[in-house]
């Protein structure tokens, strides 16, 4: 039987360079010095440290399984030992993720994001990598439902043997802490119900029918977790490609539709995600507009070859001509909804505190 291989991608944002909108090359080579290390003791198999606007992304492959707390508790020191190097070069925001004290057995729920999967390692495994800036853990929930539900994007779904049954998503409700799984097709219009609510309901994982890992994200909502707004959630996708899953055209298409997400400036903002290049992936703009960048890996025996940019491609470039003028149109709002995000999304912002500072102000309106 083959041995499972690991794949661990774990997020934080631990320093920003200038502001929210870059990572100083310090903390990267803090980071690949760190796993370097890791790697000749045989910690982990491989791994490559990338960042994504201000966030720094450590992907990582291991055979220790899912939720290892020594995996986990090697990204939790890189990112304290990440946060010392952005404190001493006064950076903007240093260790603003790491909202837990110290690390206490797994990652989760401390501030980062992480998305792991665990599968027996195909003949040839393809892998995409997808990780965002300057917005939701809701991000994903477009794209993935159009790479493995929508046959419009993914012709796959019906020409391919082993796609045409469907796939199965798990879908979280991140303010009650509940899942449900939803089956498609049969079950594409209540799967659509929750999904387009993208800032409770979130897509963590998608199964092919057979129970073969598809795809997996972070789902870890800053906010939630610290009870007030220290920054916006950043999230990362896990999609693996070709054979019983989306051939690597079909996983990237959605991104040629711009769609509009949570974050942008304070996270208090909707606007246009843009893929980017790994070079481009620095947003200033009004802190964005948001951001996401696409690492193609093969992966062979664990090791990581590669990455290749996927999205350094200009067949791209309208999405992104078009995230500008979505921008602009957005922009033009200022403080007014569909721009800033609706009230109930703002509850973790100050506006709770100008709310209860004009409370005796309110009156009835009389008859």
């Amino acid at each position: 039987m083959e041995r499972k291989i690991s794949l661990s991608v774990i997020k934080a944002d631990v320093g920003g360079f200038v502001g929210h909108s870059a990572m100083h090359d310090d903390l990267i080579e803090t980071a690949k010095k760190r796993l370097s290390d890791e790697k000749k003791k045989g910690t982990i198999v491989d791994f490559h440290v990338t960042a994504c606007g201000d966030d720094l992304e450590l992907i990582m492959t291991h055979n220790q399984g899912e939720n290892s707390e020594e995996i986990h508790r090697l990204a939790w020191d890189i990112f304290e030992k990440c946060t010392e190097v952005a404190k001493h070069l006064k950076l903007y925001g240093a260790g603003q993720d790491l909202i837990a004290d110290a690390f206490s057995g797994n990652i989760k729920g401390m501030g980062p994001g992480v998305a792991e999967m665990e599968f027996e390692e195909r003949i040839s495994e393809p892998i995409i990598i997808f990780m965002a800036d300057k917005t939701s853990a809701g991000a994903w929930n477009l794209p993935l439902y159009k790479m493995l539900a929508d046959p419009f994007n993914t012709p796959g779904l019906i020409i391919t043997t082993s796609m045409h049954a469907g796939f199965r998503f798990e879908v979280h409700d991140v303010k009650e802490r509940k899942r449900i799984i939803f089956d498609t097709p049969e079950e594409i219009y209540d799967l659509l119900v929750f999904i387009g609510a993208t800032g409770r309901y979130m897509i963590k994982a998608v199964y092919t029918k057979d129970g073969d890992i598809a795809a997996v994200t972070s789902t870890e909502r800053l906010a939630l977790i610290a009870g007030k707004y220290v920054g916006k959630d950043d999230p990362v996708c896990i999609v693996r490609g070709q054979g019983s899953f989306p051939a690597i055209g079909e996983i990237l298409e959605p991104f040629t539709m711009p769609h509009i997400v949570e974050g942008w400036m304070r996270g208090s903002h909707y606007g246009p995600l843009m893929p980017v290049p790994v070079n481009r992936s620095t947003p200033s703009r009004f802190d964005g507009p948001p951001r996401v960048i696409s690492l193609g890996f093969q992966l062979a025996d664990g090791k990581l070859v590669g990455p290749r940019d996927m999205f350094d491609d200009p067949g791209f470039d309208e999405s992104r001509k078009m995230c500008n003028i979505l921008a602009d149109q957005l922009r033009r709002h200022g403080p007014f909804e569909p721009h800033r995000l609706p009230m109930e999304e703002m509850e973790y912002t100050t506006l709770p505190y100008v709310m209860d500072k004009l409370q005796g102000r309110w009156q009835e309106i009389p008859n």
